[in-house]
């Protein structure tokens, strides 16, 4: 458990925040991505990620999962990667849209 202690000798939890979130991409065939909350939905050609910066889409060929951990927020996908997409609550119709699809 990550504890610090102040001036006075008191400990206490530390305030959570948001895990960060990154994306890095080596040569459109592979993708390490930390800030991941949940893996929504995956197969070869589609992953959905819930990350602390909103919902995540990876569309590309032959994707893997390589390593899911969730309890630090990191997952690994290999594959040819041919779009990365963070649906907006804002976009409305078209996240919707994109939602039904997914889970038909």
């Amino acid at each position: 458990m990550d504890q610090y202690y102040d001036y006075n000798g008191s400990n206490y939890n530390k305030p959570t925040t948001a895990p960060d979130h990154d994306v890095k991409m080596r040569g459109r065939k592979a993708l390490d991505i930390t800030g991941v909350k949940q893996v929504e939905s995956f197969d070869n050609e589609e992953f959905l990620l819930e990350t602390s910066m909103g919902f995540l889409a990876i569309r590309g060929y032959n994707l893997k999962m390589k390593n899911l951990n969730l309890e630090q927020g990191l997952v690994s996908i290999e594959g040819k990667v041919y779009d990365l997409v963070y649906l907006d609550q804002q976009q409305g119709d078209k996240a919707k849209g994109f939602f039904s699809k997914l889970f038909k």
